[in-house]
């Protein structure tokens, strides 16, 4: 199994989780991503989690080492679109939220036709484009502009969020109806969720099954993963 040195880009909340919380077996140390000279030259991976300034120089450095980049930001439309090493997009690294994620879209089929609304709640410091509610949009065939942006604490509070994490959550309501029959399916995270030992497996998982050059989606990884497992048992 592959080991990497993991070069974090980014200087957000996010970022400084991971430089200190990463630690899986298929890491051989973690560096910010000013610091990836002292990386040497063994394989190594970049996790973006930044504004999307560093980009261009993400994607020469990837390009140059074959590293595999994990995109967590919505920033990554500045990506090329055929890169010469593997991207993994990346709405969310919190493994029960992928497997959420994953759930819906292998079950999308049997709702095509129905009327369905995807709702999403953060904090309101969030600017960026809702990553998760954009993905569980597409897997079910729901237009990115109808979804329900909720930043208002009032509202937030309603939905069942306390006050001490109005500041640190993520809420997704997805609603399905069909004449008299509504299914309603809810996630909420509060606080700092795992998102270091979330990334420690997707770690894993590509150190277990390197990856192609292109463009990868961090759900088609996981269910991938978990069906090879099954195989395993079976």
């Amino acid at each position: 199994m592959e080991k990497y040195v993991v070069l974090v880009v980014g200087r957000g909340k996010l970022a400084a989780e991971l430089l200190g919380g990463l630690s899986g077996q298929s890491i051989v140390r973690v560096l910010p991503w000013t610091e990836r000279e002292n990386g040497g030259s063994g394989p190594s991976m970049v996790v973006h989690a930044g504004s999307g300034r560093e980009l261009e120089d993400v994607a020469g450095f990837c390009a140059k080492k074959g590293s595999p980049l994990l995109e967590l930001s919505t920033a990554g439309g500045r990506l090329p679109a055929s890169p010469a090493f593997p991207i993994v997009l990346c709405p969310n690294v919190n493994m029960q939220m992928l497997s959420f994620m994953a759930m819906v879209k292998q079950a999308a089929g049997y709702f095509k036709g129905q009327d369905i609304r995807i709702t999403e709640s953060h904090q309101a410091a969030k600017s960026t484009k809702p990553g998760t509610a954009i993905h569980l949009a597409g897997s079910l065939g729901v237009p990115e502009d109808s979804i329900r942006s909720i930043r208002d604490p009032k509202v937030q509070k309603a939905l069942g969020i306390p006050d001490e994490f109005l500041d640190r959550h993520a809420y997704h309501e997805v609603l399905i109806k069909s004449g008299e029959v509504e299914i309603r399916l809810e996630t909420r995270v509060l606080g700092k969720s795992a998102y270091a030992s979330g990334l420690d497996c997707l770690i894993e998982i590509i150190a277990r099954n390197p990856l192609s050059a292109g463009v990868h989606d961090v759900v088609d990884l996981v269910m991938r993963d978990a069906t090879h497992h099954r195989a395993d048992f079976a």
